[in-house]
């Protein structure tokens, strides 16, 4: 939907280690290749299927088989190999966890035609072996590459990882290095990272001297930025901050309409909860270690994902706090609803509002709902806002009388 494109739009898609499939000259292959002894495996599948380079490695079904031997066998049958089709592999395989493979595919790749080799492809192994061999060994490898392979990709990449085992030391000493640094110039992407691995340990005072750094070098947040500033004033209930973030953003955005439509999204969120006199900020645990204030950022996150058109992520944090013992509150039911409506998705926004009219722990808000209807048409998302009433109507919720 045109709604969704738009937020695709912002992001961009960032992704740690910027974009994995930069546009590279193609290369040919053609000399045998010696299986890299680190990794190991041998044993190829045969099959009637559909017989290409891709095809044979994604027929391989268990990470002990290796990529390395079909890579050296098509060699072998005289075929050719191109870098960009190794990276467009790779790709995939790291798509579907695949990340065994997918090193070894990168390692055939490096070892040559290592001219051709990106920063991004550099980038990609580092976060693939921290995934396979573990952290040690990513830093390993970082340290022992050349120093003009030594870029703000590597050095993302490699914080990404420490970010990922929540190794706050080891990040912090890098993220010193990185901001000490003359001669690099690094992104939003590599504050985003920091700011990330504050939240996930509950460091949320930490995110805006990440801030502060960021803006000190003069560098421009982009929309992970606002969105892990927002979380973290929303984890300490600072909703005049919350409030200035979103003036910022507004300032920053112009006429950007993708940007203004997250904004609007944002504000839907703050204006029809009830953060200003909600749940203590003494935090509850609950037996899965969720805490009121993590589940605020949880809200958060969520809206991001909507603002990134990733329903799969907003289903998955959904599940996430459903499956906690902690209590939904309902600004929880407010801010799944809004996003699926977002979306586009009215099946899922009226599942939702079924779970929350059967909710034995969280009485069903009538006010809250007309509070989200109203909000809409305020933004002018009058669309949404009508699709929300039809669905009211429908769900029975006894609303006539208030949003007729």
């Amino acid at each position: 939907m045109a709604t969704r494109s738009i937020f695709r739009t912002i992001s961009g898609r960032l992704t740690v280690g910027s974009n994995l499939t930069r546009n590279a000259e193609s290369s040919r292959f053609s000399k045998p290749y010696s299986a890299d002894a680190a990794i190991g495996g041998s044993i190829v599948e045969d099959s009637e299927e559909k017989d290409d380079l891709r095809s044979r490695i994604f027929r391989l079904r268990l990470p002990k088989r290796s990529a390395t031997t079909v890579l050296e066998k098509w060699v072998g049958e005289g075929n050719q190999i191109t870098v960009n089709e190794l990276r467009v592999i790779s790709k995939e395989l790291r798509r579907t966890r695949r990340y065994k493979h997918a090193l070894e595919v990168t390692e055939y790749l490096v070892q040559h035609e290592e001219t051709n080799i990106s920063d991004a492809d550099y980038a990609s192994r580092i976060d693939l072996i921290s995934k396979v061999f573990g952290i040690d060994a990513a830093e390993r490898y970082f340290e022992g590459l050349q120093p003009s392979s030594k870029t703000p990709e590597t050095y993302t990449s490699l914080l990404h990882a420490y970010a990922a085992s929540k190794q706050t030391e080891r990040a912090e000493a890098l993220f010193k290095r990185i901001i000490e640094s003359d001669s690099l110039t690094f992104g939003a992407i590599t504050y985003n990272e920091m700011m990330t691995l504050y939240m996930s340990i509950g460091e949320v005072e930490k995110v805006r001297d990440v801030i502060e750094v960021m803006k000190g070098r003069n560098v421009s947040p982009d929309i992970f930025t606002y969105n892990l500033w927002l979380s973290s004033c929303a984890a300490r209930f600072d909703i005049d901050e919350l409030r200035r973030i979103l003036e910022e953003m507004r300032r920053e955005g112009g006429s950007n309409e993708g940007w203004a439509r997250y904004i609007d999204l944002t504000s839907v969120y703050i204006n029809s909860s009830r953060l200003t006199n909600a749940e203590s900020s003494s935090p509850v645990e609950s037996e899965k270690s969720i805490s009121q204030r993590e589940w605020v950022t949880y809200d958060f996150l969520m809206i991001l994902h909507t603002g990134l058109g990733n329903k799969g992520m907003v289903d998955q944090i959904w599940k996430s706090l459903r499956n906690t013992n902690q209590k939904l509150s309902s600004r929880s039911y407010i801010c799944v609803v809004s996003s699926y409506l977002m979306l586009g998705c009215l099946r899922e926004a009226g599942e939702v509002v079924d779970q929350w009219k059967e909710s034995k722990t969280t009485e069903f808000d009538g006010s809250a709902c007309l509070r989200i209807l109203n909000a809409f048409r305020d933004v002018g998302l009058e669309e949404k806002a009508s699709e929300f009433q039809l669905l009211l109507v429908e769900k029975k919720c006894s609303l006539e009388d208030e949003i007729s």
